[in-house]
């Protein structure tokens, strides 16, 4: 794992640890594992899992999956116009 994704991953981890700090490091892994789904091992637990599933924690539970909200359309007809290379007026 490189630096930036420990760091980031620590400050996931903290946040989500302030709520409930008197579990133990693995005690909290093994919790988020078990909401991401994830009942095997901790050691077969990836990083991306793991920094996902901290950063969904935090979220509103209507909250858009990150990197996906840049990609939401509210006019999907337009959307698929733009796409095509048609740009339409908006009334």
């Amino acid at each position: 794992m490189h630096c930036h994704r420990i760091n980031e991953l620590l400050d996931l981890l903290n946040q989500s640890w302030q709520q409930t700090p008197d579990r133990s490091l693995v005690a909290m892994l093994t919790l988020i594992a078990q909401e991401a789904g994830h009942n095997d091992d901790l050691t077969t637990l990836s990083d991306d899992t793991l920094i996902y599933q901290l950063k969904m924690r935090l979220e509103e539970s209507h909250a858009p999956i990150p990197g996906l909200a840049k990609d939401s359309e509210d006019d999907f007809k337009a959307a698929i116009l733009r796409a095509r290379g048609i740009h339409s007026a908006k009334k």
